[in-house]
């Protein structure tokens, strides 16, 4: 089922509504994610300037799939800066080996 997410209040409810749904208390997410009660509460409850990296942690552990609807006319600008990260995360990690 596709959600529409408009803020993050929206992906707290959507987070709380799956944990909610596969019986896992909140506590049993927050430490099977590595972050803390707070944090996980503080996503549930909408909290603005929580860490995008910890909630995808909270997401992957309750197996929700976050996708971005980008516009067709950004598709090959993406592709693009994708490969050009990628190659450039390899060149930095091939710099650090001896």
């Amino acid at each position: 089922m596709q959600i529409p997410i408009h803020s993050v209040a929206d992906l707290g409810l959507a987070i709380r509504a799956v944990r909610h749904a596969s019986g896992v208390r909140l506590d049993d997410l927050a430490a099977t994610a590595s972050v803390s009660k707070q944090f996980t509460s503080d996503v549930e409850y909408g909290k603005s300037t929580v860490r995008l990296g910890l909630v995808l942690r909270l997401l992957e552990e309750l197996g929700i799939q976050l996708q971005v609807d980008v516009p067709q006319a950004a598709s090959a600008a993406f592709d693009e800066l994708r490969r050009k990260g990628a190659l450039q995360s390899r060149s930095r990690s091939s710099d650090a080996q001896p």
